[in-house]
C-alpha cells in the first residue's frame, strides 16, 4: 500500500489522480489520459514520457512487439514501470 501512495505521488506530477485507491483503477485513469493525448495533444504526452525518463527505443520496441494491443495502453504499462522503478530505487537508497 505504501508502494502505491509513492506511485500516485509520483503520477501525480503529471496527471491528476488524487481520487484513484487501486493500482488497477490508476492504470485505466492513464490509459485513458494517453489516449487523449495521442489524439489531441501528442507533443504534450512525448514531454510528459521524456520528463518521465522512459527510454525511447524500449518504448518503440514495446509498441512494435505489442501492436495488437492499443498504444495508449501499451504507453500507460510503460510509464508505469518506469514510475515503478523510480519508487523502488528511491526505496532503496532512503534507508
Amino acid at each position: 500500500m505504501e508502494d502505491f501512495k509513492s506511485l500516485s505521488r509520483i503520477v501525480s506530477t503529471d496527471f491528476e489522480v488524487d481520487d484513484i485507491l487501486s493500482e488497477e483503477a490508476l492504470r485505466a485513469r492513464l490509459i485513458e489520459a494517453f489516449a487523449y493525448l495521442l489524439d489531441n495533444n501528442i507533443s504534450k504526452m512525448m514531454n510528459i514520457l521524456y520528463r518521465t525518463d522512459v527510454n525511447e527505443e524500449k518504448l518503440k520496441a514495446l509498441l512494435i512487439s505489442n501492436s495488437n494491443l492499443p498504444s495508449a495502453e501499451v504507453i500507460a504499462d510503460a510509464y508505469i514501470s518506469r514510475q515503478k522503478e523510480k519508487v523502488e530505487t528511491r526505496k532503496k537508497y532512503s534507508r
